[in-house]
Order: structure tokens, then sequence, then C-alpha cells
């Protein structure tokens, strides 16, 4: 999930008070820095025991590689679409709308919002998660105590948005860095600490009937690796305020590899300083009790303030990102016009409330549910599979087309790969998610349809193609089944 420390305003539209020519243009440092801050978020300080639950070394190895191609493959989608079609300035949301028609890029953008409130639920159990680790009373972040101080927390820097406070330059040099440091001091400390027979310990997870085969592990590991990666696309997001088109694709790729060989670094050296079953256990951020084995309690320390520091000024970022991703659609007549209005400050007013009434519902529920970290970037992540595969399929039908490529069949083919690579991928994660994700999805997805129902009723048109209304109809059903199976019991949150 990522949480950037910085939130500019998208300017896509004409509707848009700012506009490129007149806002700030964003180089390539800065676009990559947005990248990798989108990327290096919460889930990192809790990939150890995330990736511990699901598999052990030999199949994390080979998950990684999967993970390493696939998403090498879609930042290259994002790469090659934001050079090929400049005039789609709002993200994922924009390519899903022009390749596949009005319902798809209304889905893409709600399965995107709906991706980001959750990670801040998330967010916000991991950040008590942490207190947790000095007061037992918030436990692993979803007590009665927890979840009210997240609720005052989240009413607290909602207020503060609608009052247009953003992070200043110092809050943002102040979490980097609370991100950052810890980050590296563990890598360090864990290579020494590293020792080859306890990574070797079990290697394949055989011993461990609970992991299953290694393809169940690799399978099952999926969804963790792909969390740890949202916010690749966010260059793309802001591409309208880049000082050169050509800049955004370069920062996907840069940030992507650099945040690839983070993750992987934290992941596998860890693996190497205490065994799968021990991992396993760890509550998060699984860091801290990894360098607390190394190092004695003042690692744990280290990484918990760390992280709550870096939770605390992302958040603020995060609650206002999240109504800005309606808000844009919104302005594109994607989303109903209500969610367009701003206050005197210039904040989407009726898009923060709505977002931030969803995440207090889910904190609730949450309480009731007794509802993980883990649990919740599960379900996160089920819900951008989506605006990723139509995105790829996308760039897979600009290239089968040829269209944009007209005179140039070497770079139509390669593109041509690449995209069809990255649908195989997409397609392979909603299969790795399984079908309990695949329901509980459709059950989130399918309320949206209130609200493209309204925006389209505002524009004049009809509400569905004859395929759009096939498509809804599977979503309806596969939300048919999700709510049956959360009454009867055999799915839950």
């Amino acid at each position: 999930m990522s949480d950037s420390t910085s939130t500019p305003r998208p300017a896509a539209s004409p509707d848009s008070a700012a506009t490129p020519a007149t806002a700030s243009k964003l180089r390539l440092g800065a676009l990559t820095a947005l990248v990798v801050g989108s990327m290096v978020g919460g889930g990192i300080f809790s990939l150890p025991q995330n990736m511990a639950v699901s598999a052990d070394a030999g199949a994390v190895l080979i998950g990684w590689a999967i993970t390493a191609v696939g998403m090498l493959m879609l930042a290259f989608v994002f790469q090659t679409l934001a050079m090929r079609k400049p005039e789609l300035d709002g993200g994922v949301y924009a390519f899903a709308k022009a390749g596949f028609g009005d319902y798809m890029g209304f889905g893409s953008a709600w399965g995107y919002w709906i991706s980001a409130w959750l990670g801040n639920v998330g967010y916000f159990v991991l950040l008590f998660s942490t207190l947790g680790y000095f007061f037992p009373i918030f436990g692993e972040g979803n007590t009665p105590v927890a979840i009210i101080c997240a609720s005052v927390l989240l009413w607290a820097l909602h207020f503060l948005v609608l009052r247009g406070i953003r992070e200043a330059a110092f809050v943002n040099l102040i979490t980097t860095i609370a991100k950052m440091v810890p980050l590296c001091v563990f890598i360090v400390i864990c290579a020494f600490a590293f020792r080859a027979g306890i990574f070797m310990t079990d290697f394949w997870g055989q011993l461990n009937p609970k992991l299953g085969s290694v393809t169940n592990q690799v399978r099952n590991m999926m969804l963790v690796t792909v969390w740890v990666f949202i916010g690749i696309e966010g260059a793309s997001i802001f591409s309208a305020r880049a000082e050169k088109r050509s800049d955004v694709g370069k920062a996907t790729v840069i940030g992507f590899v650099g945040v690839l060989l983070l993750l992987v670094l934290v992941n596998v050296l860890s693996l190497g300083v205490l065994t799968q079953p021990r991992l396993a256990t760890l509550q998060n951020p699984s860091m801290a009790g990894v360098l607390e084995n190394v190092v004695g309690h003042w690692g744990a320390i280290l990484i918990s303030v760390g992280l709550v520091v870096s939770l605390a000024g992302a958040l603020l970022s995060w609650v206002l990102l999240c109504a800005e991703i309606i808000f844009s659609a919104a302005r594109d007549h994607t989303m109903p016009n209500f969610l367009r209005k701003e206050n005197a400050r210039h904040v989407p007013a009726n898009a923060l409330w709505l977002t931030n009434g969803m995440v207090q519902i889910f904190l609730v529920i949450t309480l009731f549910s007794k509802g993980t970290y883990l649990s919740l970037i599960y379900l996160a992540t089920s819900m951008i599979l989506l605006p990723y595969f139509w995105s790829a399929a996308y760039a897979l039908l600009l290239a089968a087309r040829g269209e944009t490529y007209e005179g140039n069949p070497g770079e139509r083919n390669k593109d041509l790969v690449i995209a069809a690579i990255a649908v195989v991928y997409a397609v392979w994660l909603i299969y790795a998610g399984g079908l309990k994700y695949v329901l509980l999805s459709a059950l989130l997805y399918a309320p949206g349809v209130v609200l493209f129902a309204r925006a389209k009723r505002e524009s004049g048109q009809p509400v569905f193609t004859p395929i759009e209304k096939l498509v809804f109809a599977a979503v309806l059903l596969g939300a048919l089944l999700a709510a049956f199976g959360l009454y009867k019991g055999f799915l839950t949150l």
C-alpha cells in the first residue's frame, strides 16, 4: 500500500482549478521518490511474518522471482501507456475506461479507491498493533481500546484535512527518514547475523503440513507481494505534472527495481535469522521481533518507533489521497457530480466524508470480526487486481491493434510480448488470491453501481451497454454468493 509523503493534486481536467501549465512540474527525481515512497510503506515492516505464514525459504525465492518478472512487466506497461497515450492522465482507471468502456473504467476507479481506504484501515490496525508492543491494551490493533483510539485519530485527521492542512516539508523529511533509516539498519545488521543453516532448515517447508505443497506456498504468498508493490502506478497517476512525459516511465522502472531489492533483502535475510515457524508467530511489525532477536530490545524499539512516525505522517497524506482518487474520477464524469464538491480551502469535502465514513465502518467491522492486519491487506490487495488487469489488457489491445505503432513493427512486437506477460501475471494473481477474495471483491464492487448509475443519469446516458449488463450480472452473482457465504459462516473477512 502506498503511503507517499506528499500528495500533489492531480490535474487532468478542465474542471480542475490547477492545470499542468500552471502547476509546478515534477522532475525525474521527484517522480521516482513518489513511486518509491508509494511502495515503501507499512507493509515492509511486517513482511517477514506476512510471508512466513504462507511459505518457507524455497517457495519465497520462487515467489519473488515470479513477482519480479510480473511486476516488471506491469511497470513496463505503465511506462508504455504513459508514452503512447499522453492524454490519459487519470491513472489506472483512465486506461480501463479508454479501452473497455465506462463501466470497466468506473470499476477500476471504484476498486482502486476501496483498495486505498482498506489499506488505511490496515494501517490503523498496524499502527496500534505496533503501539501494543509498548502498551498491551492495544493488542494486535483490533481491541476495543485500539479501535476507539484509531477512530479518534481518523476523525482528527479528517478535520485537519478539511481545513486544508497538508504535510509540510519537514514532516515529509521526518517520515522519509523514519522509513529508510530503520530499514537500512535492519538490512546491515541482519546481513551479518544471517546463518545459512537457519535459512536452509526445511527449505521447501515440507515439515510443516499447514504450508502445503511448494505450489500452494507460492500461490498463497502472492497477495502479500502485490500489497507491498501497490503504488507502482504512482507516477502514472500524477503524469499530468511530469516535466517530461518520458520521465513517468523511467521513474516507474527505477523505483520498482530499487524497492524490489529492498523487499527481497528484508524478507530473505529474516529467514536466515529466524526459522519460518518462529517468524510466522511474530507480532507485527515483525521486523521489530527479528531485529530484537539479533541485538536485543533496542532493535525492536528502533523499528517500532520508526514505523509509528512513518505511519502517522503517511496517514495524513493517504486520508486526502483516498478522497482525491474519486474526486479526480468525478471531474471527468466517471463518478457523480456531488463528489466534485470542494470546500473553501479547495479540499474535496464530499469525497473525504465518504472515504473516511467507510474507513470508520470497517474499523468497527474489524473489531467484531477480529480482522487482523494480514486479512485486511489481503482484501485491499484483491480489490486492486482488476485495475491492474485492465491496464495490462489495454496495453495488449493497443499493441494487438497496432494503434500508436504505425511504422514501428519492432516496438509493437516487443510491447505485445510485455503486455501479454503482464496480462497472464494479472490473471495468475486473481487465481492466487483464491475464490474467497474474488467473492469478497465482488461484494465490494457491486454497490458501486449506485454511483455509476447516478453519474450516467447526470450525463443523460443509458446506464449499461449490452456487454456491461453481462459484466454487472456476473459481479452481482458473485456478491450474492459472498453475502450468503458470510451469513452461513463459510466466508469470513
